[in-house]
């Protein structure tokens, strides 16, 4: 009961930063993503999700290729450029969402429409994927086996993976 009352006050507190309060451990990365992003969704940083994995349902807004190279464990592909809301029929409007990509801006907008659909209980992982795997986090393949392996999109947006055990494709 405390972890959920716990959780409860983490989401309302999200909620009222509108993600100001989130940061990656890269300045240079925080700076971009304090550019690209306009927060118009609650963010959640990566160590509130993980700790809260459970609480969440994960929802991947990248291209199935990047995908099928690595995802968040459990996570769901709900892709971006070909996104419909229908896919998530099975999914209560009450239930804790994060929605992730390669750095939040795809995501971003992935969790407008959804809130625009009707879900209310939406949040973008600040950082997304690329400082999920800065921290360590896990991550798997198509497969369902752990993989150190991230499709950064292009050799630009590589830069923002800087954890040295991982391995950049594009």
């Amino acid at each position: 009961m405390t972890s959920r009352i716990l959780l409860i006050i983490s989401l309302i507190v999200s909620v009222l930063t509108k993600g100001s309060a989130q940061e990656v451990k890269n300045e240079e990365f925080q700076q971009k993503l304090q550019r690209l992003l306009s927060f118009s969704v609650p963010t959640i940083d990566v160590d509130e999700a993980y700790e809260h994995q459970a609480d969440y349902i994960f929802l991947d807004a990248r291209e199935q290729s990047e995908f099928d190279v690595s995802h968040i464990p459990e996570a769901r592909y709900i892709g971006y450029k070909d996104f419909d809301i229908n896919a998530l029929k099975d999914i209560s409007l009450d239930q804790a969402l994060i929605i992730y990509c390669s750095v939040g801006y795809r995501s971003e907008k992935i969790a407008e429409k959804l809130q625009k659909g009707g879900y209310n209980n939406v949040y973008n992982l600040y950082g997304s994927l690329f400082e999920w795997v800065n921290q360590g986090y896990p991550i798997e393949n198509v497969e369902g086996v752990q993989t150190q392996a991230v499709h950064t999109y292009n050799r630009k947006w590589s830069k923002w993976v800087n954890n040295p055990s991982i391995k950049k494709k594009w």
